[in-house]
């Protein structure tokens, strides 16, 4: 039986392409679960015109994601701490006041897309970086100073 993929099959295909599989396959499992129609004409239609506007919107992600990601690499974010002896922090910078001091300028990122490697202990400059999804990365500077 030829069917039209309505949605990404593992093993099988992609959505929109046409295939061929058993009938009970078919019947008893992809029609039912939606993850495939019979292969008509309109129903090629529909789906071609679907999978349009799904790949517009995923480039208008992508560029959402790279603006933001562009944005995001200019950004520095500055901490007065605590510091003692050799420049060593009472405590440390965490994901979550990296988060704060982000969304606070106006950027939303959520605390799954920090990536810190090691917790930030000492005075100075350090980098931390931003998964966005889709394969964007960021990088965020962040200053560290010691209270006077």
């Amino acid at each position: 039986m030829k069917i039209l993929l309505s949605q990404d099959v593992e093993n099988l295909g992609k959505m929109g392409e046409i295939v061929s599989v058993k009938d009970g396959y078919a019947r008893n499992y992809l029609i039912p679960q939606r993850k495939a129609i019979q292969a008509t004409e309109q129903n090629i239609q529909n789906i071609n015109a679907l999978a349009e506007k799904r790949k517009e919107a995923e480039a208008k992600k992508r560029a959402d994601l790279n603006a933001l990601a562009e944005r995001l690499n200019k950004l520095t974010i500055k901490f007065t701490l605590k510091a003692g002896e050799d420049d060593k922090l009472f405590g440390s910078v965490t994901s979550q006041m990296i988060i704060d001091a982000v969304n606070s300028k106006g950027y939303e990122i959520q605390k799954k897309e920090i990536e810190l490697e090691n917790p930030i202990k000492t005075v100075g400059n350090h980098f931390v970086n931003v998964k966005l999804g889709q394969d964007e990365e960021s990088r965020i500077k962040i200053k560290v100073q010691s209270e006077k």
